[in-house]
């Protein structure tokens, strides 16, 4: 989940500028405050599980048990070496999410590998998407293969009667030749066939507009990851506890969930100061106060 160097390097250098007209990444001091009293998310939100990958492979029910308890309903899950459904069978992992009063929603995965099988599986416990967390190309041709390739995978998925998407980083949100890769992926990938999943971090760290994106396109970013990013910091990895960053997610999530955005994610990648389970639990209770 990480950005290649290249990549980073050409993001980096307008980094600080390009936050700073951001309207939606804001100082601490000005962000707009989360309702502390009984306006809640209308909607259940989700957690990626990448977010707990210390703590999560050693102990899956466990980890999973602790992540009902906080208050999410939803579950994305990644590929690991035991598969999406690590060492369990589909039907077992959705048994057990069920049973803790969860819905597994997605999950990302290497879609190089077996993607046939993985959609069947998928489908078979009722999950909406399958999701390519990475596809960065060195080219602008590179990046229109891979739109078509995200086609073919779309109608995998259409046959299977789930959906395909594909999930951001920075580098598609970064003009290459003064195009941004993001609308190829957009303009050459067949809306009957593929959505999108707006990772907001990486937007706002390419210094581009989460709402004015999804407004370009109402409706094709079905699924958003939600992940603060620290202040005062132009590192790439900085993403921090839901409410201590720069990320004006109050404003942020009404306006993306009325272009189309239909699934709130927690995403976290980094911790400091706090172990990688307590984030996740403050993050929820950020999420139970946020109002869309």
């Amino acid at each position: 989940m990480t950005l290649k160097r290249r990549n980073f390097l050409k993001t980096a250098g307008g980094f600080a500028a390009g936050l700073a007209i951001a309207p939606y990444a804001c100082s601490s001091g000005n962000k707009t405050e989360v309702a502390s009293t009984d306006s809640v998310v209308t909607k259940p939100f989700g957690l990626q599980l990448y977010s707990l990958r210390d703590d999560f492979p050693k102990d899956p029910k466990g980890v999973l048990a602790k992540v009902a308890s906080y208050g999410y309903k939803q579950i994305e899950s990644y590929e690991g070496p035991d598969g999406m459904f690590w060492g369990m069978t589909n039907k077992e992992f959705k048994a057990y999410i069920d049973e803790l009063g969860m819905n597994v929603v997605a999950s990302h995965c290497d879609i190089d590998k077996d993607f046939e099988r993985k959609a069947a599986e998928a489908a078979e416990i009722g999950m909406k998407y399958l999701i390519c967390p990475w596809r960065s190309q060195e080219t602008l041709d590179g990046y229109r293969q891979a739109a078509a390739d995200f086609n073919a995978k779309g109608e995998i998925c259409k046959s299977n009667g789930i959906r395909f998407a594909y999930h951001n980083h920075a580098y598609s949100f970064t003009k290459l030749e003064d195009i941004y890769p993001q609308d190829i992926f957009m303009n050459e990938t067949d809306p009957n066939l593929v959505d999108f999943e707006m990772d907001m971090y990486w937007v706002v760290t390419a210094g581009e507009d989460p709402v004015a994106w999804c407004k370009k396109q109402p409706g094709r970013y079905k699924l958003g990851h939600v992940k603060d990013r620290m202040a005062n910091t132009e590192e790439r990895e900085a993403t921090c506890t839901l409410g201590t960053g720069i990320i004006d997610y109050a404003s942020i999530a009404p306006a993306v969930k009325e272009a189309g955005m239909e699934y709130l994610i927690v995403e976290q990648e980094r911790y400091d100061g706090t172990t990688p389970l307590k984030s996740v639990q403050d993050d929820a209770e950020y999420m139970k106060k946020l109002s869309v």
